[in-house]
This record gives C-alpha cells, structure tokens and sequence, in this order.
C-alpha cells in the first residue's frame, strides 16, 4: 500500500466523521459492475480486498477508503467507422447530405447498441483523510480521478469541506531559484528530473530526467528565461518526489532506508502487510507535508 502521486487537499473544519460512522455512508454505496446499457459505474469497495468486510481501514486517525470504477472499453475510431457508413447509407437512400444534429444523434444510437458487447476495464482510487493533521490525501495526479473522488466522497457524506493547498510564494518561481542555485536548503536537496516552460502562452518545453540538475544545460535554459514547472526533490534518505507548480506530487517513491523499517514488523498475511505499509506510510506524509510547505513560505 503505496502511493505513487499525491493530490493533497486541506479539511476545512475538523472531520467528525469515525471509521464505523464513515463505514456506515459507504455501504449503502457499495461497487455494482457496470450494466450492460451504461458506459461506467463507480462503487465503494474494502481497501484490503474482497476478503476484508470493513469499508474503511483506519490507522492513527487516518481513514482509507477506495474507489472503484469500471470503464467499457469503446474506441472512437470504431464508433466512427459505423457512424460513417451509416451516415452514407442514408444519403444514398434519400440523396440528401444527413446534417450535423442528425449525425450526433446516429452517434448516439450507435454507443447505445456497442456498449452491450463492449470489454469493460476496473481500476480501483484510494484516498485517506488524516483526522488529527486535517488532510485529504488522494492517490491521484489526474484532476479526473480527483474529481471522481472528491465527488464520490462528496455524496457519500453529504457534504465535503475541503480547500485546494495555497501556499505564500509563488512555487515555480520558487523552484526556479533552488535550481539556478542548485541547492534546496536544509534537509531536502534537488533530484535529476525537471520541467522548465518559456514565460510565453506557446514557449518551448523542456523536460529532463536522469539528468545531472546543476549543468551547464540546466543554467543555460534558466538563463534564457524558462521557469521551472516540475522538479524532482528528494527527503534525506527516506523519500523522493517529483513536485509540480500546483503542488500535485508525483513519482513518490519511499526510499530503502524507509522500506528497511518494515522488517521489523511481524505480518504473517497480505492484510498485515498492507495495514503496517499504510500505518509507515501516512506517518511518514504526516511529517512530510508540513516541511513541504514550509519551503513556500507555508499556507497562505
């Protein structure tokens, strides 16, 4: 139980809501597959798996919950096809161009009678909402899948109180001058992956990766006026992370020294070893997060 991308957003009034009492607003929201006549459904399901029964995994006031969603599989280039040729078909048949509304509504007709014999395809979300530290932390850098999660919670409990992180300096120019400097400052220090953006609306694009951030190259393109848009940054020994100038994270790694930890830890199941990597993991981002702020001046 690893996240791999954090979309992070701040509880805007203490959370009330318990285990058991959250629990009892995600049963009734349980994950139905996808009917043949739809093109995708969304359910709650236990985050340690089909042999778990409880809907939210608690650990040290941090509740996880997990989304599914399944998706039928149907590629628009097909749908085109059958839409063109029966497009054609009716311009033949009444020698008359099939307008624009009329062909929207063919399309229509067309998913409809796809999507019975379509593949579908599921993946499952996670999120966790830190009660003592006032986070909502979602396994996510696509703002779809944070908004079909924030969504999903949202009607679930009826209401979501939560605020988008913003900080008091600007973060990409904050970037920008840890790389023309090539230190970050006290216990973090610079990765080998960027972005860098020219100021202009269509500017170049450059990204690099596995690459060594204080060269020659890297000074060049600052000094032709890009700004810094990603940049990979690494915790002491324990985590590595590629940030963004939305404070989306993305790549987390925990390093080895972290992972050494777990060792230590007694699970003689999958679901021990889920439950000690998750309870590693939220404390570590417990401690994480303020020091990430407090870089850009902390919340504004």
């Amino acid at each position: 139980m690893w996240f791999k991308n954090l979309s992070l957003f701040r509880l805007a009034e203490p959370l009330l809501w318990t285990a058991e009492s959250l629990a009892a607003q995600l049963e009734p929201r349980a994950f139905q597959p996808c009917p043949s006549y739809l093109p995708r459904a969304a359910g709650w399901v236990p985050p340690l798996g089909r042999k778990s029964s409880d809907w939210v995994h608690a650990v040290a006031g941090c509740l996880l919950v997990c989304l599914r969603t399944e998706e039928k599989l149907l590629p628009a280039a097909v749908v085109n096809q059958v839409v063109a040729e029966r497009a054609a078909l009716l311009e033949e048949q009444r020698q008359v161009p099939v307008r624009r509304r009329e062909r929207q509504e063919l399309r229509e007709q067309v998913v409809q009678e796809l999507l019975p014999r379509a593949l579908s395809r599921s993946r499952n979300s996670y999120a966790y909402l830190d009660r003592v530290e006032g986070w909502l932390v979602i396994d996510s850098a696509s703002p779809r899948g944070v908004e079909e999660m924030t969504s999903a919670l949202r009607e679930a409990l009826g209401e979501l109180p939560i605020t988008p992180l913003r900080v008091q300096w600007p973060v990409a120019a904050v970037m920008t001058a840890w790389l023309a400097a090539g230190t970050v400052g006290e216990d973090f220090s610079l990765g080998d992956s960027c972005e860098l953006r020219e100021n202009a609306e269509a500017g170049g694009v450059v990204r690099c990766r596995g690459q060594d951030l204080c060269g020659d190259e890297m000074r060049s393109h600052l000094e032709a006026g890009k700004q810094v848009t990603r940049l990979g940054l690494r915790w002491g020994e324990r985590v590595a992370l590629v940030l963004d100038e939305a404070l989306v994270v993305r790549r987390l790694q925990f390093l080895d020294v972290l992972r050494e930890s777990l060792r230590e830890v007694e699970a003689d199941s999958a679901e021990a070893v889920f439950d000690a990597e998750f309870a590693l993991m939220s404390g570590e981002l417990r401690r994480l997060l303020p020091r990430l702020l407090t870089l850009f001046g902390g919340m504004a």
